[in-house]
């Protein structure tokens, strides 16, 4: 595939979760897909499909915007805005009903016109300021 087919391709992923067509955006990944985030690793489609399903209950309004993305080869880099409201439980947060937008970039290598491969950093230390667990930059802790 063309650096701009590629390009295409993760366009579609988050246009995909953002219609909340999950069948279209788990379509667009390989079988034996690993997410590489953090310090964490998904490895399987299926394992990721939990994952997301635990995501979408804790931000059921989840929203990407891409702000930037760049190819070259068979990889793919972007840059997103990530909003939604804490609506479910998050890694051991109850509901808070806060609003939240925080910054992600990715980098995902595309095998055969889908997904392989996801290695993602996402801003989580502004997101627990936001959602009340970590206090702010130069705000006393409770």
């Amino acid at each position: 595939m063309s650096t701009e087919e590629n390009k295409a391709l993760l366009r579609r992923t988050y246009e995909a979760v953002n219609q909340g067509n999950l069948t279209a955006f788990f379509n667009l990944f390989t079988p034996d897909f690993v997410l590489h985030n953090g310090s964490m690793t998904i490895q399987g489609l299926e394992a990721f499909k939990q994952l997301e399903a635990m995501l979408l209950a804790a931000l059921p309004d989840i929203h990407y915007t891409v702000e930037d993305l760049v190819a070259e080869g068979d990889k793919v880099a972007v840059r997103l805005t990530v909003t939604g409201t804490h609506r479910g439980v998050f890694l051991g947060i109850s509901p808070t009903g806060k609003h939240t937008t925080v910054t992600e970039t990715a980098i995902s290598r595309i095998v055969g016109g889908k997904i392989a491969e996801h290695w993602s950093e996402t801003d989580m230390l502004g997101l627990l300021q936001q959602l009340g667990v970590i206090p702010p930059p130069g705000q006393p802790g409770e």
